[in-house]
């Protein structure tokens, strides 16, 4: 019988080992669920339903679903679009921060439960991504508002594995700023290129458009994907390296203002 498990605090790291040292893979959001892989006295092997990735998760950070699973993970739902919200505990008043992408299950007018327990989070932080999708937004103005989210993490620091306002790497910011969306992309950047429509060229790009490097600017036998960025225009790409930016971008590749190439493009990418 498959356990399941969720993530309850605002972040989990998942690591490659299970040590407190090992890397840092990704990380979980509060409310995330995760079939239980493996066991140890302090550790838990998990995937994430999400997006499959797989590692360890202190045993504390994680609480038992049992019979709370009513709902697909990969359905689009109400999401926090804002880099951090606070949601409180209908019962005891306690206060709860939860980063841009985090999944509000069950909720409603201002009010979601996780763990059988009831919260409250003002409903200008929430995005609900099936209204939104099914909305009379035309097609300008939901892209604008893709760009618009990824804004909102202007300046966050580059983190190894993160996906939060406090640290990012750039695939985790483009998975979170999607899933605001509804859109499920897998966690890393070589899984992200497989997704989605591919777009024939640069100048063909709209925003929202995801952009994919590998680094043959600096090894002309780079093949690996290694970067990814969200198309402003095509002609501007924020992304995070060192921290989330906005660079300029032609048919090369990103150019730092000096005009040094730093990332060789190779595909653009369409999910909207």
């Amino acid at each position: 019988m498959v356990e399941y498990v969720i993530a309850n605090a605002t972040v989990v790291p998942v690591r490659e080992n299970p040590s407190e040292g090992a890397e840092q893979l990704t990380q979980l959001l509060f409310g995330e669920m995760c079939e239980v892989l493996d066991r140890l006295p302090r550790w838990t092997k998990i995937r994430s339903t999400m997006d499959g990735q797989e590692g360890w998760v202190d045993f504390k950070m994680l609480s038992p679903a049992s019979n709370l699973i009513t709902s697909s993970p990969h359905r689009p739902e109400s999401v926090v679009a804002v880099p951090m919200a606070v949601a409180t505990a209908m019962d005891t008043g306690e206060e709860l921060m939860l980063t841009l992408g985090t999944r509000l299950s069950n909720y409603s007018h201002g009010t979601f439960e996780v763990l059988g327990k009831q919260y409250l989070i003002d409903p200008a932080c929430v995005n609900n991504a099936t209204q939104l999708l099914n909305s009379d937004l035309c097609r300008a103005e939901l892209l604008n508002n893709v760009c618009s989210v990824a804004q909102t993490l202007l300046n966050a620091p580059y983190l190894w594995g993160g996906k939060n306002a406090m640290g990012i790497d750039c695939s985790g910011f483009t998975q979170v700023v999607y899933s605001v969306f509804g859109v499920n992309l897998l966690r890393n950047a070589r899984e992200q290129i497989t997704q989605g429509e591919v777009v024939r060229s640069l100048t063909e790009a709209q925003p929202g458009d995801l952009a994919f490097f590998d680094h043959a600017d600096r090894d002309p036998n780079a093949t690996n994907i290694s970067h990814v960025g969200l198309l402003l225009s095509p002609t501007e790409i924020i992304h995070c390296s060192g921290c989330v930016h906005i660079d300029r971008i032609d048919e090369q590749g990103i150019h730092l203002s000096d005009g040094t190439l730093t990332h060789h493009l190779v595909q653009v990418n369409r999910y909207l």
